[in-house]
């Protein structure tokens, strides 16, 4: 079971926005008291929180699943929906945050770092928020919008001050033991480390970090090994520690080879942009395991060279402690003056406030063609914002979402496009919105009366053209004469009379046939 982990993918799902309420207030002598409807509440944000408690990913190894709270609806009598819990998940330092293609977002390199990994959804705007002096009484709400639901993928960096590089079994793990209170795990075989060892030195009043990587060999820059796993936590180190073993009793194995394809591999490892390449940092040799008598005497042997390179070299040992308080006091000096000159290259952060630029479009209008015709898609924030919020089952609700469009410019930007009456538009990306496009001819949603809940609009034909007014005329009249002659009928068969109080007007049938005679003439 894996006790260290430097790289996770979250599988992320904030929570979604509470719809908005349609409520009409109703109390004594008060039926309606106008719109009351409350607001719906946000769904949970995930935040991503840099701590230096935190060390590992292990945890979200084992549970990348990660969903917030949803917001809760809003309700009558001006009660909005309670908002979902934010939800904090704690990140080591170092940690680097990418997307799901890999691209990097932020590099959460200092202690209380803040980052929105996954936005929850708004909620919706009850009818209370919705009225105005022209819509007195909204029969419509907003719905919430739904949170972000995606992947991203962090990368853990470890930060330290120095680095302990060297060949397996070289006793890097066991310097940091010497040297600190950390534990690694040690053992006499190679490739015991599997994960980097941070340790916490002391030597005098400066405290620094060490990082033991695990084990480097030739090819480590191309994946061979475990090194092209972990030298990305080298990346964070200001000097290095070259641990060279001189009590190897492998053939064909001296400390000078080892530096040489070490400093090999370091070379070809690609470094992120604006850092300094890892060969050009400040370097220290480490000749470890002199308390052997062999390893002795390759130590004195080897050493000129080392210093004829321009290494400053300690002769150490991990068992007996020798050396390792000239060498702890010596990378606290480096540590030290490294922190002197990165202080000195730290700025004041500067506020920069950008203003929205005047010409900065709120969407966009691309022309995708069909086998139907042309297809013309309605790309932007508000216009895919509106179109989550707008209750489609409700007649008002669609007809304020035209209005809003149309407030903003879509409609004139369809007809520069090429769009006519009928065209196929659709709001938002694949699975949005479609419909075909009509026109608006009316003003605002407000301004039409009709009963909440509807919008004339939308029901097409409902404007009768003058030949079906003359037709349904002429039908009644046809009917009322028709229902004359049966009464005239049922009088001279004798099943009534004038003395039981019934009466026919002749002159009003007369009246109607002449009308019916002169609409026959003018058609």
């Amino acid at each position: 079971m894996a006790s260290f982990v430097d790289q996770v993918t979250l599988h992320l799902r904030a929570g979604h926005g509470g719809n908005g309420c349609v409520s009409v207030k109703r109390e004594k002598f008060k039926p309606l008291a106008g719109p009351d409807g409350g607001n719906g509440g946000n769904g949970g944000d995930i935040v991503l929180v840099s701590d230096v408690q935190t060390t590992t990913l292990l945890n979200y190894h084992r549970s990348p699943h990660r969903r917030s709270e949803h917001g809760q609806p809003g309700q009558g009598d001006h009660k909005a929906g309670t908002s979902g819990a934010e939800m904090i998940l704690l990140v080591p330092v170092g940690t680097v945050v990418k997307d799901a293609e890999g691209n990097e977002i932020l590099d959460m390199n200092e202690h209380g770092m803040r980052y929105v990994a996954a936005a929850g959804g708004m909620g919706g705007l009850g009818n209370a928020a919705l009225a105005s002096t022209k819509r007195k009484a909204p029969g419509f709400a907003l719905l919430g919008t739904l949170g972000f639901e995606g992947d991203v993928r962090l990368e853990l960096k470890v930060v330290a001050d120095v680095a302990f590089v060297g060949y397996p079994s070289a006793g890097k793990s066991s310097l940091v033991a010497a040297m600190s209170a950390a534990k690694p795990k040690i053992a006499d075989y190679p490739f015991t480390t599997l994960h980097p060892n941070l340790g916490v030195v002391e030597s005098g009043e400066t405290r620094y970090t060490v990082a033991d990587v695990p084990g480097l060999i030739e090819g480590a820059s191309e994946g061979k090994g475990l090194g092209l796993e972990f030298l990305r936590h080298v990346e964070r180190c200001s000097a290095l520690l070259h641990v060279l073993d001189c009590g190897t009793l492998d053939p064909g194995r001296d400390p000078l080879s080892d530096l040489d394809i070490i400093l090999g591999e370091l070379a070809a490892y690609p470094v992120p942009e604006g850092q300094v390449p890892l060969l050009d940092r400040p370097q220290f040799i480490a000749l470890n395991k002199t308390d052997v008598p062999e390893g002795k005497e390759l130590a004195d042997l080897v050493r000129p060279d080392l210093e004829a390179r321009g290494y400053r070299v300690f002769e150490v040992s991990a068992v007996s402690r020798a050396g390792l308080r000239e060498l702890s006091f010596a990378l606290a000096e480096l540590v030290e003056a490294d922190r002197v000159e990165k202080a000195k290259e730290i700025a004041k952060p500067r506020i920069v406030i950008r203003p929205r630029a005047v010409n900065e479009v709120d969407f966009v209008i691309k022309v995708e063609g069909g086998s139907f015709g042309n297809v013309y898609r309605v790309i932007g924030a508000k216009p895919e914002r509106w179109v989550q919020q707008t209750d489609f089952t409700n007649d008002e609700a669609v007809g304020f979402l035209a209005d809003r469009l149309a407030k903003l410019g879509v409609e004139t930007e369809l007809f520069k496009s090429g769009a006519v009456p009928g065209s196929t538009v659709m709001i938002g990306p694949e699975g949005g919105v479609v419909f075909d496009w009509e026109p608006t001819v009316a003003s605002a949603a407000e301004l039409v009366a009709s009963p909440r809940g509807t919008d004339p609009r939308l029901e097409e034909g409902r404007r009768l053209t003058s030949k079906t007014r003359r037709a349904n005329y002429l039908e009644r009249m046809d009917a009322k004469t028709a229902a004359r002659a049966e009464l005239d009928r049922e009088r001279a068969g004798g099943v009534w009379n004038d003395d039981e109080g019934f009466a026919v007007d002749h002159d009003s049938a007369d009246r109607d046939a002449a009308d019916r005679d002169s609409t026959d003439a003018r058609d």
